[in-house]
């Protein structure tokens, strides 16, 4: 009686194990299709307060790139910017006002699956590496004599780094995650605290059979020493999607010159709204150095 009972808990408790195993693939599997799903939105007209002309690109992503162009007065150069996951190129209109009123034209584009580029899913940085190729080249053959720069939110920043070398002047990396293995991790453990390591395993090993692709080549940490330019790292102290020690490695593997900011308790957020005063400061002064040497290297007769 007792083996017959003993062999029913048994058989109970492999079958209760199974449902929950079973269960928790299927809420991962769900989970991460949440993640990729496209981020489509409609974004509407150019803003009317500065001079704007809506642009579209091709990428060799396969996907129809959309965003705005702007032009300063200064002609002190142009910016690229690349907006995080789930974004578009209005959560970086600040940005571009900001810029235009230091004399610098923008190119903001909506990375694939996001705002109203074309796009099946989002990559993580994959296919938006392309995209930001794209933009870049367009930045160069509407302003062919001036320096070009990049500020990158998060996956925008990601899709810079996995996209370079670029040939670019300059580089603004805001909240950008090391490698896709600590960005999951952060992102699941942010809410699950020490239970974390089981749902972020099932989400990872989904990378292939999603996306055709391995954590391996989503390294942005690797590239880093591959941007050929200046380069600005900043996140929020607070943050815990991009922490400050991740921030810390990715500074040490850039290579020089290079400056750090570690925006006193700020989480991930948009760091030009949470201290925009400081922001300013130092983005624009650090574009300001480094523009000016690129602009002396630009004319100088070959």
């Amino acid at each position: 009686m007792n083996r017959s009972r003993r062999g029913k808990r048994i058989r109970i408790a492999i079958l209760v194990l199974s449902i929950l195993t079973l269960g928790g693939l299927a809420l991962s599997w769900f989970v991460a299709g949440s993640l990729i799903a496209p981020a489509a939105r409609f974004v509407g007209p150019p803003p009317s307060d500065m001079h704007v002309t809506s642009i579209e690109m091709t990428s060799e992503s396969g996907s129809m790139i959309r965003g705005w162009h702007t032009h300063a007065d200064g002609n002190k150069g142009v910016i690229v910017l690349l907006h995080g996951i789930r974004g578009c190129r209005l959560t970086m209109l600040s940005r571009a006002r900001l810029l235009n009123e230091l004399g610098y034209s923008t190119v903001m584009i909506d990375l694939q699956a996001h705002g109203e580029s074309s796009g099946e899913c989002i990559t993580v940085g994959h296919l938006e590496k392309m995209d930001v190729r794209s933009a870049v080249a367009f930045a160069r053959r509407e302003h062919p004599h001036e320096p070009i720069g990049i500020i990158g939110t998060s996956l925008g920043g990601a899709s810079a780094l996995l996209a370079s070398p670029l040939s670019v002047d300059a580089m603004v990396l805001e909240s950008v995650f090391p490698d896709i293995d600590s960005a999951i991790y952060n992102r699941v453990a942010a809410r699950l605290g020490p239970f974390a390591s089981i749902p972020v395993a099932l989400l990872r090993v989904q990378l292939g059979p999603r996306l055709g692709i391995s954590p391996s080549q989503l390294r942005p940490i690797d590239r880093i020493a591959e941007v050929g330019c200046p380069v600005y790292i900043m996140s929020g102290t607070n943050d815990v999607h991009t922490t400050a020690s991740e921030t810390k490695e990715m500074f040490t593997r850039a290579p020089d010159p290079k400056e750090l900011w570690l925006v006193e308790g700020a989480a991930h957020v948009d760091l030009l709204a949470y201290s925009p005063i400081e922001y300013q400061t130092k983005v624009g002064g650090f574009l300001e150095q480094h523009f000016t040497a690129a602009v002396q290297r630009l004319s100088k007769p070959k």
